[in-house]
């Protein structure tokens, strides 16, 4: 009698950790005693981001709800406790080591130090001036008085080569852009000025005695049409 009862016993014991091996690997068994296991993991972190998703995780195929909405995978870490031990990683030096000048207390070097070799900040050269000089957004012209035009005949079209030959302006080879300026007194009429730049004063003088104003390109030497 008690040997039956050991027998039941351990068919039962048998048969539970069978069952329960069957239900967590999904085995399936085949009448011809043959059986195939279906292994379903949990897909952690690291399996996810090397896994191709694209086949049911898209825009489409989910709704976000806010139960299912979770950071990307590694995006979100444990903060590291420093200084707590040797277990957790960042313990004893916490990570800076015992030895050298990055192991002491303050700040190791100043900013811009690149180990006693000229730094960054002083291989470049300086950019001189204020904020609207040369190399700036301002833009620098050779000025030219208005009493300069005298020298051109009336009705005469005057350019700076025109000024040249008339040895009215010595060549400026410094500032290549020329700026018609108010300065003296304006006796030719029906002048027509080409120049790069034209101020407002300068502008009235010359219209008023009947000449034209024709700003030209800096680069091609070509009239701009003003809008």
């Amino acid at each position: 009698m008690a040997l039956k009862r050991v027998l039941c016993v351990a068919a039962l014991l048998t048969a539970g950790v069978d069952g329960l091996v069957s239900h967590s690997l999904n085995t399936r068994v085949v009448r011809d005693g043959r059986a195939t296991t279906t292994l379903n993991m949990k897909l952690f972190d690291w399996k996810r981001r090397e896994a191709d998703e694209s086949a049911f995780a898209t825009v489409d195929s989910i709704i976000f709800t806010e139960d299912n909405l979770r950071p990307a995978p590694g995006s979100k870490q444990k903060k590291k406790r420093k200084g707590r031990g040797i277990s957790a990683g960042q313990g004893a030096t916490c990570g800076y080591g015992m030895r050298g000048q990055k192991s002491r207390s303050g700040r190791p070097a100043p900013p811009g130090f690149e180990g006693g070799q000229t730094p960054l900040y002083r291989r470049l050269p300086k950019l001189r001036g204020r904020p609207l000089g040369p190399g700036h957004k301002r833009v620098i012209y050779n000025p030219i008085k208005l009493d300069i035009l005298n020298a051109a005949a009336e009705g005469s079209t005057v350019t700076i080569n025109s000024l040249l030959e008339q040895k009215a302006l010595t060549k400026s080879t410094k500032i290549p852009l020329n700026k018609i300026v108010g300065g003296g007194e304006l006796t030719a009429k029906g002048l027509t000025v080409q120049m790069h730049a034209f101020t407002e004063s300068a502008r009235t003088a010359i219209e008023g005695n009947g000449g034209t104003c024709v700003v030209i390109s800096p680069t091609t030497g070509a009239p701009v049409t003003e809008e």
